[in-house]
């Protein structure tokens, strides 16, 4: 009797772009493009179920670097069949960089395994939308033999609703097959005895669901730490959210808290990092039915988590001020 065939489980890609926003990112038309897939082949990786374009992270990105040459002068038909080591090269001996606005590094690869997770980010693309995201809808146990990439990451998150040594022995298979810099487990049930195995094997663990802000720090930081490394400037671009200072109930309380001006400040700034931690809730989700617009939700999002934090940092020199007036009357 002949063994049963091997299923293969592909990912998919987040977020997607219509042609209008890879146009408009590559400085290049709509009717450019087109020919370009037709003649070339550099078009988008997939079709919605209506026919139309679909460009992933990887198809924009490699389509700045060809539209970056195109503009130093460089013939398309010699470029066309050229990965992306190539272009970066060329680029790098035309003097684009030095000549002209540099182009954005390529975005950290995430894979997110799990389908109660993978649903749940279709409703918060807010938070995950400053990545390349691959999507695998299956338990971590299905994904460990029949996960098929022949391509690495940066960071694996894996849902494991009751953390086993199983599970944690499928997390530590599919981070050394994708050999991800980062490791992080998004558990509902664990013991302590695992929750320490994940800590001794270098894996990050929160409990599922997190905070969309949470989420969006962890992988940030992963980049951040990426893109120090090789000597990249501008960390105030590259900073993710940060995670709250205060929850509910340390706002309510600091709203009652008298500081050494005697004034209202405390209260004001508690209702007001309220309302920024309502829409920091609200613009991740608010992308729900559109990947390919995600990036403009993604900026909405990561400045109000900065002006939340800022507000959260005023809010603790307030209440630092009233601890000094009461040491020094006392």
């Amino acid at each position: 009797m002949n063994a049963p065939a091997k299923t293969t489980q592909t990912l998919e890609p987040r977020p997607l772009y219509g042609i209008g926003t890879v146009a408009r990112l590559t400085d290049l038309k709509s009717d450019t493009l087109r020919v370009w897939e037709r003649r070339y082949g550099l078009g988008a990786s997939y079709k919605s179920a209506t026919g139309r374009r679909q460009y992933t992270q990887s198809d924009l990105d490699h389509l700045q670097l060809v539209s970056a040459l195109v503009k130093q002068g460089v013939r398309i038909g010699e470029i066309a069949a050229s990965d992306r080591k190539t272009l970066e090269v060329l680029l790098e001996q035309q003097g684009h960089m030095a000549t002209s606005r540099p182009l954005p590094p390529p975005k950290p690869r995430v894979v997110f395994v799990g389908a109660d997770l993978c649903q749940w980010l279709d409703t918060h693309q807010g938070c995950v939308s400053g990545v390349s995201a691959l999507l695998a809808r299956i338990p971590v146990d299905e994904a460990v033999p029949s996960l098929q990439t022949d391509q690495t990451a940066d960071v694996l998150v894996a849902h494991c609703p009751s953390l086993t040594l199983q599970q944690i022995k499928g997390v530590e298979a599919l981070a050394e097959r994708l050999e991800v810099r980062r490791t992080i487990v998004l558990y509902q049930f664990g013991n302590d005895q695992w929750l320490a195995e994940l800590e001794r094997l270098g894996h990050s663990a929160f409990e599922y669901p997190i905070e969309p802000s949470r989420l969006a720090f962890e992988i940030g930081r992963s980049q951040v730490e990426k893109e120090t490394a090789v000597g990249l400037g501008n960390l105030s671009d590259l900073m993710p959210a940060k995670p709250r200072l205060f929850n509910d109930a340390a706002l309510r309380a600091a709203a009652e808290e008298k500081i050494v001006l005697d004034c209202e400040c405390p209260r004001h700034l508690s209702d007001l990092i309220r309302s920024l931690n309502e829409f920091e809730a609200y613009s991740s989700a608010c992308s729900v039915d559109n990947w390919k617009d995600a990036a403009i939700h993604a900026s909405i999002y990561a400045y109000t988590c900065q002006a939340r934090h800022l507000m959260e940092k005023a809010l603790q020199s307030a209440l630092e001020g009233r601890t000094l007036n009461v040491e020094a009357t006392s």
